[in-house]
């Protein structure tokens, strides 16, 4: 299975480059639009999942693992294939991902081409813990999962503390769980 591949791009469309490696072989690796936009040099290292199926071997490079792992997230779940999974990741960055699953943004998911309304609340409902194990930048970010675990564990449930969250102004983890608190009573 190939992980990881680098080389010089000999093509680059918008959705897809040829990469030349140093052994002579050219390889076609499908990209996210996000992924297309930041390779500004001939030389690229990416991160590869390789898709096998009876009638095709497709690759789809990430220059981020982040990326990487919400592209790969999404093929598994049932009616979501490697375009649409790929149309996600070129539409959302991975922290805008993880954002949008964190305060259960459907609209976010409608805004990407082919998924509609149902395939949006299928999404947030089967990966409504992806967040968690996606590390965000943000500190804002961290401190909201932080506080999502912390009410999580006092017992509350997940869909009341994902109302309650995003409406949270404190910059830092003990104030969101005091605001977050005090609307869940």
């Amino acid at each position: 299975m190939i992980v990881g591949i680098e080389g010089k791009i000999v093509k680059k469309e918008v959705t897809f480059i040829h990469v030349k490696t140093n052994a002579g072989l050219t390889y076609k690796i499908n990209i996210s639009l996000l992924c297309s936009v930041k390779i500004i040099h001939d030389e690229v290292s990416l991160h590869v999942s390789q898709i096998i199926r009876e009638d095709q071997h497709s690759l789809y490079g990430f220059l981020d693992e982040k990326e990487q792992k919400v592209f790969d997230t999404l093929i598994k779940l049932n009616g979501i294939g490697p375009s649409t999974a790929l149309a996600v990741c070129s539409t959302l960055s991975p922290n805008d991902f993880a954002q949008a699953l964190a305060t259960q943004n459907i609209d976010a998911f409608k805004m990407v081409s082919g998924i509609g309304p149902k395939s949006a609340k299928r999404i947030l409902v089967e990966l409504s813990d992806f967040s968690i194990h996606l590390s965000l930048e943000s500190p804002l970010n961290a401190s909201m999962l932080e506080a999502s675990m912390a009410l999580e564990s006092l017992g509350f449930k997940k869909e009341m503390i994902k109302k309650a969250l995003p409406s949270c102004t404190s910059l830092d983890t003990q104030g969101i769980i005091k605001e977050a608190l005090q609307k869940l009573k």
